[in-house]
C-alpha cells in the first residue's frame, strides 16, 4: 500500500510580484528609515526578497530609481483649481509640499537640492510659476518671488524636519542654566522653537512672504 503524499500548506505566505510601484514605495520607505547614504539596491532588495539583479529589470541603476521617486513625488502634488486666486494656488502648494516634507525628512533632504529639471519636476515648476505671473507680477518680478518662495519653504521645512532641535551639538554646550541665566534671549528660541509652535510660525512667514509680493 502506497502512502498518501502530503498536501502542501496553503498557509505559506506568497511571494509579492516585482513591480516598478513596488520597488518605488520600498526605496522610499527604505530611504525614511535609513537615509539616503544607505541607500543601495543591495539594501532595497534584501527589502523586497529578491537580488538587485532583478531590480535593473525595472530600473538600470539607483540613480533612475531615485529620479523615479522624484516624478512619483512632485506627479502626484495636487494642483490647485485655476478659479482659485494666485495665493490660494501658492499656499495649496506650499501645504500640500510640507505635508509631503514632514513625514519624509530624510528624502526632503534630498529632494529639496535636485534641480527638478525632468518632465514632470519642469511641468510642477511651472505650475508655481504661473501663480505668481497670474497675479500680474512682470517676469522679473515672478521669477524673484519663485525663487524667494523656494528659499522660504526650503528653510522652513528643514529647521522643522531635521533642524533645531535635531542638529548637530558642540561637545561642551553650555549648561541649560547658564544660557537662561546670561542668554535669555537665545534660551526663549528653544522654548518657541517646537513642534506646537511650527505651524504658527509658517503661516506667518508664508503670510509675510505674500504680502511682499502684493499677493495678499
Amino acid at each position: 500500500m502506497t502512502k498518501a503524499k502530503p498536501t502542501q500548506s496553503t498557509d505559506a505566505p506568497k511571494r509579492q510580484r516585482l513591480t516598478r510601484e513596488r520597488i518605488e514605495v520600498e526605496a522610499l520607505a527604505l530611504i525614511d528609515e535609513e537615509g539616503i547614504d544607505a541607500f543601495s539596491t543591495r539594501n532595497l532588495g534584501k527589502r523586497l526578497g529578491c537580488e538587485a539583479m532583478s531590480i535593473y529589470h525595472y530600473f538600470p541603476s539607483k540613480a533612475h530609481i531615485l529620479d523615479a521617486l522624484v516624478d512619483r513625488v512632485l506627479g502626484g502634488m495636487p494642483i490647485p483649481d485655476k478659479s482659485l486666486s494666485p495665493a490660494q494656488r501658492l499656499r495649496a502648494f506650499a501645504h500640500s509640499w510640507r505635508a509631503f516634507a514632514r513625514p519624509h525628512p530624510r528624502f526632503y533632504q534630498w529632494i529639496t537640492l535636485h534641480r527638478g529639471n525632468s518632465a514632470t519636476a519642469t511641468r510642477f515648476l511651472d505650475e508655481i510659476l504661473d501663480c505668481f505671473y497670474d497675479a500680474g507680477l512682470p517676469p522679473e518680478q515672478a521669477t524673484r518671488g519663485f525663487l524667494i518662495l523656494g528659499y522660504y519653504m526650503t528653510g522652513a521645512l528643514l529647521d522643522e524636519t531635521s533642524g533645531y532641535a535635531r542638529g548637530p551639538s558642540s561637545l561642551a554646550p553650555l549648561p541649560a542654566e547658564v544660557v537662561e541665566r546670561d542668554y535669555p534671549r537665545v534660551a526663549l528660541i528653544e522654548r518657541v522653537a517646537t513642534v506646537e509652535h511650527f505651524d504658527e510660525i509658517f503661516e506667518r512667514g508664508f503670510a509675510a512672504l505674500l504680502r511682499e509680493f502684493g499677493l495678499e
